[in-house]
């Protein structure tokens, strides 16, 4: 009798890039941008002055901290998970008001970037010494799963940065749905949700002039090439952004400049391209109060509070559990 062959084991990367790269219309998931490479590109693209969603939700918390906190248990005590933490440039802004008023709390960043998390705690333990927290790699889902857990005290709930808007509706709704049901009746969900404005302020903050936007998406076939010993030749490549006023969803797509074939040698796979054949790559969604309502509403979830930008480009809602 012959030996049986091991079945292959795919990491999440290999298994999204097979499964992309092989339908039509061809796709990757955006959170694969993330090496280490991908997260200085990303804070580069936040620190630009077309993307105007740092500064709007920077100034936010910048000076509404102290009416955020109103709600917080900040004498019994409360966990605070950020989910998608990042850098944290922003969330500081809370954590040093928290800290001045010596709330009772623990801060728990979760982030799929180990490397942005080790950044982030070296941060905290500089600038902020007083501060209680533990690093937690893994996905939005992963971690979600682990939520339960914290049910001992008040559970706040940060997802900054409009990062839902990385979701289609349905895919936003059911991760509302996995928030809401790990949240206990004085838990608190703390979002940011980018709003409709002018398409091209839009259009500007996901394809910049100096084309750093561009090599955040180009990553992704960066990646490929250096992990899955892949020949994607990036210059053959255009970036495009597109962005539909009325349903409010900016896509990000990379467009083969013409028929080629791509070897991906560590998958054994090959992939041809058509003249002007797209990846896509991002999604973006952009809001406004009626779209959010509806959302949290298919989720058990009501509005608490609205936080709005000094231009009213974006907005921060703080949402509580229906109890029925």
């Amino acid at each position: 009798m012959e030996p049986t062959a091991k079945p292959t084991t795919y990491t999440a990367f290999e298994k999204d890039v097979i499964s992309g790269l092989t339908k039509y219309p061809k796709r990757l998931s955006s959170k694969f941008i993330y090496d280490e490479k991908g997260d200085k590109l990303f804070q580069d693209i936040m620190a630009m002055p077309e993307y105007y969603l740092t500064e709007c939700e920077y100034s936010i918390l910048q000076n509404q901290s102290p009416t955020i906190a109103e709600k917080f248990n900040l004498n019994e005590g409360f966990d605070l998970i950020e989910l998608g933490a990042g850098d944290g440039k922003k969330t500081k802004l809370l954590l040093k008001h928290l800290s001045e008023i010596e709330a009772n709390f623990r801060y728990l960043p979760v982030d799929i970037s180990q490397n942005v998390l080790n950044e982030l705690g070296n941060d905290l333990e500089q600038e902020l010494p007083k501060v209680d927290f533990e690093l937690l790699q893994g996905s939005y889902f992963e971690v979600l799963n682990q939520l339960s857990s914290y049910n001992q005290r008040q559970k706040i709930i940060l997802v900054l940065g409009s990062n839902i808007g990385n979701l289609m509706h349905s895919d936003a709704i059911d991760f509302l749905k996995k928030i809401q049901e790990n949240m206990s009746p004085e838990d608190l969900l703390f979002m940011g949700f980018d709003q409709k404005k002018h398409p091209q302020v839009v259009i500007d903050a996901y394809d910049d002039p100096n084309g750093i936007t561009e090599a955040f998406n180009k990553n992704l076939l960066a990646r490929i090439n250096t992990e899955l010993d892949g020949n994607f030749d990036l210059d053959e490549f255009l970036h495009w952004e597109t962005y539909d006023p009325e349903t409010g969803t900016a896509k990000s797509f990379l467009v083969s400049k013409k028929a080629q074939n791509v070897r991906i040698a560590k998958l054994n796979l090959d992939i041809d391209f058509k003249t002007w054949e797209t990846i896509h790559t991002e999604i973006s969604q952009k809001y406004d109060d009626d779209t959010v309502e509806w959302l949290a509403s298919k989720a058990n979830l009501s509005i608490d509070r609205v936080f709005e930008s000094e231009t009213k480009y974006y907005k921060n809602y703080t949402f509580k559990k229906i109890i029925s």
